[in-house]
């Protein structure tokens, strides 16, 4: 039975404790977040706003949304996917941390509505998305709640896609930071934490054995290349499908097979899609796959597998695993469904380690900080992150991590700086 009040809408309250230990235990390794929510702390940046934050309800999203309410922000917080919640974090968050929050693992879709709704009508004047959902709702059925926002951030791939595709319209209303653009995001978080995670949640699912597997990765953006090294060195045999052709050829460079995911789905062991789009695997492959494939997601929404013609091809389907479905296709084959075709990161396993979100939610954080200073003089459109945060918190996770580097002298930056000084 669900614990529903004026601070939102969770599981069981009674998982409070747990969750502080959760939160606690990974801001060990947010050494990152830690420092700027000491200093939002003493400064209190974020005073008198209201953030919505649409984002994985986990130990480490906690982390951040205690920083930005220590930064003096009232934050709710909603859940950006159904079965990444932690429910015993959410409790934490509503009984122990006193932050509103909308989010109960394996929640409906009129639920998970619901919920983002509710976090809107708290008339959010920043909004921090992971998917660009509560964009979406602004856009569309949430007008009413525009003129109270100023600016946003977006934490993923797929969000900044469709907010691209808003500007581009020329109907976004105001100003969002493409947070998933930072490099101490985009080639830490997508690469090493997607690479590791991915992997995570297909093998707490299945207990499948990687050496020797011939493994699809769709996509090959940084997302894919860090899901293809870490199965390649789990002595996968690693195919990429792709449609750009450079990202393409960039992947034949880097020791993998590259194929059509048609040819692909013949030799295929296990599918991971990571394409941002849809129906990445799709009937014309299901068809060809052979008995025992196995098919996950780690892309953001759940349509880059055309989930309806396996349900349409088989003739039935039970759960053998907790997150593993098994499909009896009318030619006798077996296939099967990771995490209802979600992100199997977070749905079989816990999303990325702690400290390579410590990166990505300092940008969220500083981000969030830039756009309640700025965002009366910015434009309504998708920014990039700000060079000098982006250096700031690959600094402070160096320092963190008690790595020093070089800096160019005089001499060096004035002959970096010139044009005269040659051969």
């Amino acid at each position: 039975m669900a614990t529903e009040t004026t601070k939102g809408n969770i599981k069981d309250a009674s998982l409070a404790a747990e969750g502080v230990r959760r939160i606690e235990w990974a801001a060990r390794e947010m050494p990152v977040v830690r420092l700027i929510r000491d200093r939002f702390l003493k400064e209190k940046p974020l005073a008198g706003l209201i953030m919505a934050t649409c984002l994985h309800v986990t130990s480490e999203t906690a982390n951040l949304v205690i920083a930005m309410r220590d930064g003096g922000a009232e934050v709710v917080l909603c859940a950006s996917n159904p079965l990444s919640t932690q429910d015993s974090v959410a409790a934490a968050l509503v009984g122990e941390y006193g932050i509103a929050t909308y989010a109960i693992n394996g929640e409906d879709n009129e639920t998970y509505y619901k919920h983002l709704n509710s976090a809107l009508d708290h008339k959010p004047n920043i909004t921090m998305d992971d998917g660009a959902d509560l964009v979406a709702a602004l856009h569309s059925t949430r007008t009413d709640m525009l003129d109270g926002i100023v600016g946003g951030t977006e934490e993923t791939t797929t969000g900044v896609i469709r907010l691209n595709s808003l500007a581009a319209e020329g109907k976004l209303r105001y100003p969002i930071i493409a947070v998933n653009d930072a490099d101490t995001k985009h080639f830490f978080d997508n690469r090493y934490g997607t690479g590791q995670s991915t992997l995570d949640g297909i093998t707490r699912a299945t207990n499948v054995l990687w050496a020797g597997k011939t493994v699809v990765v769709a996509g090959y953006g940084w997302c894919g290349k860090g899901v293809a090294m870490r199965a390649k060195g789990m002595g996968a045999n690693v195919v990429v499908t792709e449609i750009n052709p450079v990202r393409a050829l960039e992947a034949a460079m880097d020791g993998h097979r590259v194929m059509s995911m048609l040819e692909a789905s013949s030799i295929g062991d296990i599918f991971i899609t990571l394409t941002g789009g849809m129906k990445a695997v799709s009937r014309p492959h299901i068809e060809v796959m052979k008995d025992g494939a196995i098919m996950a997601n780690s892309g953001h929404f759940n349509v880059e597998i055309e989930i309806e013609a396996l349900e349409e091809m088989a003739d039935g389907k039970q759960e053998v695993r907790p997150m593993v479905d098994e499909y009896l296709m009318q030619d006798g084959r077996k296939l099967y469904l990771l995490g209802e075709g979600r992100l199997i990161n977070l749905a079989a396993a816990e999303g990325h380690p702690s400290a390579v979100m410590d990166m990505s939610f300092a940008n969220q954080a500083l981000c969030a900080e830039y756009m309640a200073q700025t965002a009366h003089t910015l434009e309504k459109k998708v920014y990039a992150v700000p060079t000098d945060i982006d250096q700031e918190i690959g600094a402070l996770k160096l320092r963190a991590m008690g790595i020093t580097i070089d800096t160019l002298t005089t001499e060096q930056q004035k002959y970096l700086d010139s044009w005269d000084v040659g051969t």
